[in-house]
């Protein structure tokens, strides 16, 4: 499953990802931390008939508090990895908008 959603990922010019490794101790995170045009994202997978445990589910509710997006992702064949295409699709730029130079950035007073 992760595979499938490093491939995805990677149809994405500028997107950044992470994948945090659990080791127990600290904070616990998602599978996947990213971030494209400017939104913050997380997945979670799983193998075919396993559910996220209480600590990522609450996980999961302390990013959509904070504004992030996420996917539980559970099988090759689920719902939620066509969601999670969707919405990075939803948030490319368009081919016309790619070409128009960024606004210029304000100079600094010194």
């Amino acid at each position: 499953m992760k595979q499938k959603v490093k491939e995805i990922l990677g149809e994405y010019p500028g997107l950044y990802y992470y994948m945090p490794v659990q080791t127990g101790f600290g904070q616990t995170s998602l599978d996947f931390i990213g971030c494209y045009a400017g939104r913050f994202f997380a997945v979670e997978t799983k193998r075919e008939g396993k559910k996220p445990t209480l600590k990522q589910l609450e996980t999961i509710e302390r990013m959509q508090t904070a504004g992030a997006q996420t996917f539980v992702i559970v099988g090759e064949d689920d719902v939620a990895l066509a969601s999670l295409s969707l919405w990075l699709e939803a948030l490319r730029p368009s081919h016309d908008s790619a070409r128009v130079p960024p606004p210029p950035r304000p100079r600094s007073a010194v």
